[in-house]
């Protein structure tokens, strides 16, 4: 079973998978008990997240619903039918965006979860990959595969602040955005590419804050510790040149540990200037 995803509980005494066997598993870490299925869909899940303001579980699918789930049941609290195909979801209560296939981005209020709160096309001309809630739960980014992130502020009054800038490029090679996650002191932000780089970015400068050295395969998921002091990244083939470029005997899979310093990930001063 290929997993696709993965979520943490928020004490970190247990984390769930989901995958193409289109169920989401619950592993104890502490008591080292067996998995337990707690979520079940038509397709496979391809992305998830714990809500602990709610203690559910949510899944997205690409049997095109989200479902809500209290992992002590065995039927979801709610299911929401999605327009298409759910392709990356992001929680930072009570913010729950989507990104589904042509280029849907729903906002959810998860006061009332059973309502969409919000409907946008995304500013990128081509398929999501991922997105992700600002920590203040007043906006999203989203990344695509054109190598691309697109910067969307909720409120209307703030839409002179969104912004999309272009990166994961080498010349005329376009490699698609995998992963984006916010650091979790400084909400500054990271990206992740098929050009098995990442990136440090404060998109209140729209400064890139520090570029790092390439993987020789594409990095296909990432994430901080809760504290932001470890940036793990995954590394392995993501299928995207087609099976014709697949070498099994290169084609390492690797998790790699970054120890960020403080100053590739914190925000830089504003410069700025008064008029005499």
């Amino acid at each position: 079973m290929k997993v696709l995803c993965s979520a943490w509980k928020d004490d970190g005494t247990t984390v769930f998978s989901g995958g193409c066997d289109k169920q989401a598993k619950m592993w104890p870490l502490l008591s080292g008990g067996q998995p337990v299925t707690v979520a079940v869909h038509d397709a496979p899940i391809v992305d998830m997240a714990c809500i602990p303001g709610m203690n559910l579980l949510v899944t997205g699918s690409w049997d095109k619903t989200l479902k809500y789930w209290d992992t002590r049941q065995q039927t979801p609290v709610h299911t929401q039918q999605l327009p298409d195909k759910c392709y990356s979801l992001s929680v930072k209560h009570p913010l729950l965006v989507v990104g589904t296939a042509d280029r849907n981005l729903i906002v959810f209020n998860l006061q009332n979860p059973q309502t969409e709160f919000k409907r946008v096309v995304s500013p990128l001309k081509y398929q999501t990959r991922c997105v992700a809630a600002f920590p203040d739960q007043q906006g999203f980014l989203v990344g695509s595969i054109e190598g691309r992130v697109g910067v969307h502020h909720l409120d209307g009054s703030q839409q002179d602040k969104n912004f999309t800038f272009k990166c994961h490029r080498d010349g005329n090679d376009i490699y698609s955005v995998n992963a984006l996650n916010f650091h979790p002191v400084h909400g500054t932000f990271a990206t992740a590419g098929s050009d098995g780089a990442f990136h440090f970015w404060d998109k209140d400068s729209k400064q890139r804050l520090k570029v790092m050295s390439r993987c020789n395969q594409p990095i296909t998921c990432s994430s901080f510790n809760h504290d932001g002091s470890i940036y793990a990244y995954a590394s392995c083939y993501d299928w995207s040149k087609g099976a014709e470029n697949h070498n099994p005997a290169t084609a390492k899979s690797s998790i790699f540990l970054h120890l960020p310093e403080e100053s590739e990930v914190k925000a830089k001063p504003r410069v700025t200037t008064s008029k005499k």
